[in-house]
């Protein structure tokens, strides 16, 4: 994050990398199996503190520090997970550590590939939070750089860690949709609900360091507490909700392309925000649509996938999946056709994925959802955005 008034940040961080670089080999460590793994956590507020408890819930795990930009959150996490270990406002800090394994990356997207690189040119595994990336441009030099320098980096669509989500992949592979044509995705969410006023202890924040590669500006409590729905900071929900379902499909349909993206969004009720609260989009992947509909005005239905085939149609959701037969003939009739396949689930899937995650870091096997994966459902996103800013189009 922003160096210290007054320091040249073109030549400190060429010193920070140059560094890196030289000596990532040795920050690496062979594990053994009582080995335990070293993490410390950059960016601590919700999503980034509970990553962290489920690293610290795991066997052989041990939390080491803890960075943020606003001190009550890393102080907060400190208390929770491990009160002695230290805490970081310049997750450099961290990432100069010698005895640091793995970094846990919570922080607004538009730091994930900066704070990303810096950290496997140091010599760390990664589990980053979704969307990885901020920008189409970021995708080549970020998988360039876990490629060069051979880190674990798991991106966070948890659905490939899943189990009902593993097993509705493979019934479908099975041929119990038949040829899926169509994918509708769906996120609900209400957030007119969820309006009272923000309370942020300013004296606590480091602004400046939160603000990053943007533009300066003064301090604005919506845009630090709601910051994925400013352009500066996340991309709305394109990239933070249509992400996990359109990472599901591209996984379910091998394809992780897209040609041609249509969108349209609109500011209905949530004037103060940058990006719409009300959107839909449509994405093909050669002879298949990826659809996503999604309004923050309400929370009947939720978020989840309607994937249909020649030969049925599949509803999946965190909470399981439903299959249902194709029908006879054509009928209006609201009722389901009778469930023919189902799956339940009570688990966190967040769990499992944390997990997969270490498991790597010992093994040096590759994640469920390694860096390409994380840029590619990124992009779909990205383009989905593009397409809504633009002229209603995006095409390859």
């Amino acid at each position: 994050m922003p160096l210290p008034s007054g320091s040249d940040p073109g030549s400190n961080r060429r010193r920070f990398l140059g560094a890196a670089v030289a000596t990532a080999a040795s920050y690496g460590r062979i594990f053994g199996a009582n080995d335990r793994i070293r993490i410390a956590g950059i960016g601590t507020g919700g999503r980034g503190e509970y990553d962290l408890s489920n690293a610290a819930k795991a066997e052989g795990t041990e939390m080491v520090g803890f960075c943020d930009v606003y001190e009550p959150h890393r102080l907060r996490a400190k208390s929770r997970l491990a009160p002695a270990a230290p805490d970081y406002v310049d997750y450099r800090e961290v990432l100069d550590r010698k005895d640091v394994d793995a970094v846990v990356v919570g922080t607004p997207d538009h730091w994930h590939v900066p704070v990303v690189i810096d950290a496997v040119r140091a010599g760390k595994d990664v589990y980053c939070e979704k969307p990885v990336t901020h920008t189409l441009g970021e995708g080549a030099p970020l998988i360039a750089a876990v490629q060069e320098t051979k880190r674990i980096v798991q991106t966070g669509t948890q659905q490939r860690s899943w189990p009902h989500f593993i097993h509705a992949k493979e019934a479908i592979a099975g041929g119990a949709l038949g040829q899926v044509t169509f994918i509708r995705t769906y996120w609900y969410q209400n957030h007119i609900a969820n309006q009272d006023a923000v309370h942020v202890d300013v004296s606590k924040l480091d602004w400046k360091r939160f603000l990053g590669s943007a533009s300066a500006r003064p301090f604005d409590a919506d845009q630090y507490a709601h910051w994925r729905w400013y352009w500066d900071f996340g991309g709305g929900a394109m990239t933070d909700l249509f992400i996990h379902w359109v990472d599901v499909a591209q996984w379910y349909m091998n394809d992780d392309q897209p040609v041609r993206a249509t969108a349209s969004g609109v500011k209905a009720l949530l004037q103060q925000r940058q990006t719409p609260d009300t959107m839909s989009a449509a994405l093909q992947y050669g002879k298949t649509i990826v659809e996503f509909d999604s309004s923050l005005l309400g929370y009947i239905e939720g978020g989840g996938l309607m994937i249909r085939g020649t030969k049925g149609a599949m509803r999946l959701h965190r909470s399981g999946f439903e299959v249902y037969n194709e029908i006879p003939r054509y009928s209006e009739g609201f009722t389901m056709p009778p469930v023919v396949m189902e799956e339940k689930s009570t688990r966190d899937g967040s769990v499992d994925h944390m997990q997969n995650f270490l498991d790597c870091v010992r093994s040096r096997k590759t994640p469920n959802a390694p860096v390409e994966v994380g840029v590619a459902a990124a992009r779909a996103g990205h383009v989905a955005n593009l397409a809504m800013r633009g002229s209603g189009v995006w095409t390859a």
